[in-house]
């Protein structure tokens, strides 16, 4: 991989198959393989940018979006949010690249990732890699995420407040975001006050609840899945534990597994660096077995 090739970087909006909008990011050396990234719930493609910068530079075409409610894609517009219209949107950006590409996919991402890779053929991704999440979850975990997202919904009077709930949610890091940073993730209403950028019927309406009755589901998604597959938790997870990635690795023995130290659920974010080191790592070992096949 060329670390001087220049990076292209193109935004734009793709329409799924119920017309809503979608907006996707591309970053490009002009290189493979593709990675698309499919952030967890209540993120945007922006949870990616440090890695996707490391990885594009490294070669890698880089494709993320935000999902459907979420940062700049469409909202449903009745608020009709259902688990497969996550999954449909997933398998057509897939599709849409000329060769399968590897999907790093975090908490919902990956959940997504799993459904489609175990129940489509032919599969839709070269590889597949879970960031901290597994088929069963730690109700605790998730219940804690819900709670931060559900929280304040009269929004806040400026970027200050929302700083504060940030780093209330997220103890054991040292920095705080900037006003900069925040703005991509807020939306100004009508009323003068920031709230987050996603839209509040994904947690008034059935999508919470299908989520726990898609874990059936799931688990055979799982069990059908062949594609070379990696699991990365976080040391300090509270939704991945030892007994959710030992159920995992029985149900797809040729699964590895890593633990990135000192990261909880929000790894990517936690330890960047080290998430792409092993993001690289697996990468380089698919390009060796080809090789090897070749």
């Amino acid at each position: 991989m060329d670390m001087s090739t220049a990076i292209r970087a193109r935004a734009a909006s793709v329409a799924a198959s119920d017309g809503l909008p979608l907006a996707v990011e591309t970053h490009h050396a002009g290189g493979a393989p593709t990675l698309l990234f499919a952030h967890g719930f209540g993120q945007t493609r922006g949870a990616w940018t440090g890695s996707i910068a490391a990885l594009a530079a490294r070669g890698c075409c880089c494709i993320s979006y935000d999902a459907r409610g979420h940062g700049e894609s469409g909202h449903v517009p009745d608020g009709g949010y259902h688990m497969q219209q996550f999954v449909d949107d997933l398998l057509l950006l897939a599709r849409s690249q000329p060769e399968p590409p590897v999907l790093v996919g975090a908490s919902m991402g990956g959940l997504l990732g799993l459904v489609a890779a175990g129940e489509t053929r032919p599969s839709p991704f070269r590889a597949l890699v879970l960031v901290d999440i597994t088929p069963r979850w730690e109700t605790r975990g998730v219940e804690r995420i819900l709670a931060f997202m559900q929280a304040h919904p009269e929004g806040f009077a400026d970027y200050a407040q929302a700083t504060e709930q940030i780093a209330a949610y997220l103890p054991h890091r040292s920095g705080r975001k900037s006003e900069e940073q925040l703005r991509p993730l807020m939306r100004i209403g009508s009323d003068g006050r920031l709230r987050w950028h996603w839209d509040p019927a994904l947690l008034a309406g059935d999508l919470i609840a299908e989520s726990e009755r898609y874990q059936p589901r799931l688990f055979a998604a799982a069990a059908q899945v062949s594609v070379p597959v990696l699991l990365l938790s976080g040391e300090r997870s509270d939704v991945v534990s030892q007994s959710t990635v030992e159920e995992f690795l029985q149900l797809v023995p040729h699964a590895r597994h890593a633990v990135v130290p000192g990261a909880t659920h929000m790894l990517v974010g936690d330890a960047n660096d080290a998430f792409t080191h092993e993001i690289a790592h697996f990468i380089q070992s698919l390009d060796d077995a080809d090789a090897r096949a070749g």
